[in-house]
């Protein structure tokens, strides 16, 4: 860019944040209490119709509004206001464009504690950020790709060729904010920098350029939703590796056993009984889910043996379901026994009264 345009671009802005600043002096003294500079300008990677970013901190909710957005100069202006809950959330790393926090160059400030409050936020995230990759962040990119899941299954109901683009657009996005949540970081500059950007990251899809471009670059709608899917797997791929590597695996213990075999007998076993008996293939269905979806969490969060019995559904053939179901149970069982945790079951109501009246009686 030629040095006078460069020059003339900086004064421009100058006076355009010293209107502000008087505006907010005037009107908004108790109201608005900290404006900073993000974006472009504050990386010095503008063009001549770059707008200017103005990240305005409110106190209150009663500032109303500077302006709306408005041209000038052929270029749109409007400004990002933010709250102090909001800025929280960013501190804790649980909103995207953190870096309007690191980043912020401070240009206004009403008072020292403001000042303070908000760089108190900003080394919370740094610090944060700083810490090496762990369950939190791992749950955070979880989050995002949960998102992008949303998205491919919108690329998926539509064959119109530009709300299936829209979607993968829509998914690549979530899926940048995933793996900047794996790379426990956030993302410095703007869209015009995001692939150079992730490129530098340790950790990646295989293959990551090539699947993020095919996005990118599809024509149909057919390639377009294979590609959302490669780099939709791509990601949720790395995620879980990422989680055998760095979230310690549960041990069974008698601890985490007791009661759960009991549980798992009440909240389904009997439910895949009576399903199956009455022919209800509706019924038979989501006792089933049930099922699965328990053994599932008792994987997760005790570590015993992961069982995968809704491959054996068949809702026109329920008995192969329920026997390998009453399988995973007995064998669940022998963990349980194996760790120590007696089945508490009862035969009649006296030895249930005795059991549970002095159940942990000192």
């Amino acid at each position: 860019m030629d040095g006078i345009i460069k020059k003339m671009l900086i004064e421009k802005n100058r006076k355009l944040t010293d209107m502000v600043i008087e505006r907010v002096k005037r009107d908004f003294p108790d109201d608005i209490v900290l404006i900073g500079l993000t974006g472009s300008f504050s990386h010095n990677d503008f063009h001549e119709k770059s707008d200017l970013d103005l990240c305005i901190v409110h106190n209150t909710e009663n500032f109303g509004k500077l302006w709306d957005a408005f041209i000038f100069d052929d270029v749109g202006y409007s400004f990002f206001y933010i709250s102090w809950d909001n800025l929280e959330r960013k501190a804790a790393l649980e909103r995207i464009g953190v870096s309007s926090l690191t980043d912020l160059q401070i240009i206004y400030c009403t008072k020292p504690e403001y000042l303070e409050k908000f760089n108190n936020l900003r080394e919370k995230a740094l610090r944060l950020m700083a810490e090496p990759i762990n369950r939190k962040s791992l749950e955070r990119a979880k989050k995002h790709i949960d998102l992008a899941k949303q998205e491919y299954a919108n690329t998926m109901l539509s064959n119109e060729l530009g709300v299936v683009r829209y979607a993968s657009s829509r998914l690549v996005f979530n899926l940048v904010n995933a793996l900047v949540s794996l790379n426990n970081t956030c993302i410095k500059q703007g869209i015009k920098r995001y692939l150079e950007e992730i490129l530098t990251y340790e950790y990646l899809p295989d293959n990551f350029y090539n699947k993020y471009m095919s996005v990118i670059e599809s024509k149909t709608v057919c390639d377009t939703k294979n590609a959302a899917l490669s780099l939709l797997s791509g990601v949720t791929h790395l995620y879980d590796t990422m989680c055998q590597k760095y979230i310690p695996k549960p041990v069974p213990t008698s601890e985490n056993l007791m009661g759960s075999y009991e549980l798992l007998w009440g909240a389904c076993r009997n439910k895949v009984i009576a399903s199956i008996a009455s022919n209800n293939k509706s019924y038979m269905f989501h006792a089933a889910r049930d099922a699965q979806g328990n053994l599932n969490e008792m994987a997760e969060n005790n570590g015993t043996k992961a069982f995968d019995v809704m491959q054996y559904f068949d809702a026109d053939n329920p008995d192969i379901f329920r026997n390998e179901f009453l399988k995973a149970m007995d064998e669940y069982e022998m963990e349980c026994e194996k760790m120590g945790c007696k089945v508490q079951r009862f035969d009649t109501f006296e030895a249930l009264y005795d059991y549970c009246m002095n159940r942990y009686r000192s």
